[in-house]
Parts: structure tokens; C-alpha cells; sequence
């Protein structure tokens, strides 16, 4: 018998390393409106942030070139840098173990418009129970009210939840949810446990 009924993941950093095709994408946005390549601190923060929090992040002090960058991450969409994402070994395998034993299983994520195309490419749909990313809901992470969406479309309580996330905003997000987190490869994080592969967390739940 599994410890919980539900495992709720983050999707960047945690389903898939995309932090190369993030890279590609917000550089690309930057540089074709003349302002240069994102710095290591820029990347982190497009890499936890919706779309849209990051590329007013990015021109935060070239407010006059907002609303070109939307029209140029429309124009050019995320498809051209899906190729430079890497699904984290063990996921798949992980995730269908776990709903062989009866867990049920989703995604949270502040991906928006990106996020149909990647459950088409990857097949998410037929791995998780749930998914939600940020144009599902008024407040992205770290407000709850994407898990508490989950919570209430799966049917399952809080204390029969955990959530697995990598970055502050995860912590967060498990935090203001009131429920456990697993921390994925980045042991700075609260956590009630951490792990650095996947197939650690089935051996969490299902203990």
C-alpha cells in the first residue's frame, strides 16, 4: 500500500531537464530586439516564472520592448527549441509504476502557452491525471490554488498528497499548500525528503 494517493510534479527541472531549451528561447527573444544574452541569474529566474513574468523580467528595464517581445514569443512559438529538452531519466518509468500501484498522478507547472505543445510531444496526458499550468489559473505557483485544483479534481485529500519540485518556488508552492515535498537534485531546499533520481521517489511513495 502506497504512502500517498497522490503525486503532484513540477514540470521544469523535475519531468525534464528544459533548461537548454529555455536558454535557447528567452536568448532568442533578448537578442532579436537588441538586448543581449540572458546572465545566469536571468535563466534561474525565467527557468521558475511564467512566460509572461519572465519576459517582463527580462526587459524590465526596457519597458518600451514588452510588448514586441509578446509578439515575438507568439510569432515564433517554443516549438523550434522542444528539440533541446531532455525527458529526466526514469521519469516515465517512475510515473507508471506508481499508477500500477494506484497512485494518482499530475503536473503543476507556470508553463502557459507552451504547455499544449508539450503534452502532445511527450504523451503527458497519458501519464498524469491532471495538469495544470499557468493559464489554468489566475495566480501561478507559489500560490496554491494550482494544487488545490489538483486536490479537487483527483478527489484527494491533503494529507494524502506530496509534491515534487526542484527550485525555491516549489518549496514554496508545497509550503502555502500544506503538504510534504520531495526535493529534486538541489539539496538547499526544505524538504522532507530529498533525492537525486527518480526512481528514489517511487521508493518514497510507495514504502
Amino acid at each position: 500500500m502506497a504512502t500517498y494517493d497522490l503525486a503532484i510534479f513540477d514540470c521544469d527541472g523535475v519531468l525534464f531537464d528544459s533548461k537548454e531549451a529555455n536558454r535557447r528561447y528567452y536568448n532568442y527573444i533578448s537578442t532579436s530586439l537588441g538586448r543581449g544574452e540572458l546572465t545566469p541569474d536571468e535563466l534561474e529566474y525565467v527557468h521558475m516564472h511564467t512566460a509572461e513574468e519572465s519576459i517582463r523580467f527580462i526587459f524590465r528595464e526596457m519597458p518600451e520592448k514588452v510588448y514586441a517581445a509578446f509578439e515575438l514569443a507568439e510569432e515564433v512559438g517554443y516549438d523550434p527549441f522542444l528539440q533541446y529538452m531532455r525527458v529526466e531519466d526514469g521519469m516515465v518509468e517512475t510515473v507508471e509504476l506508481l499508477r500500477s500501484h494506484g497512485v494518482k498522478t499530475a503536473v503543476s507547472t507556470n508553463r502557459s502557452t507552451t504547455m499544449p505543445r508539450l503534452r502532445e510531444l511527450f504523451g503527458l496526458d497519458s501519464l498524469f491525471d491532471v495538469i495544470v499550468c499557468a493559464l489554468d489559473v489566475a495566480k501561478p505557483k507559489p500560490h496554491p490554488e494550482g494544487v488545490d485544483k489538483i486536490l479537487h479534481q483527483t478527489g484527494v485529500s491533503r494529507d494524502a498528497a506530496i509534491y515534487i519540485g526542484d527550485t525555491e518556488i516549489d518549496e514554496k508552492t508545497a509550503e502555502n499548500s500544506f503538504i510534504p515535498l520531495i526535493a529534486y537534485k538541489n539539496p538547499a531546499l526544505k524538504a522532507l525528503h530529498h533525492v537525486d533520481r527518480f526512481p528514489e521517489i517511487a521508493e518514497i511513495i510507495l514504502s
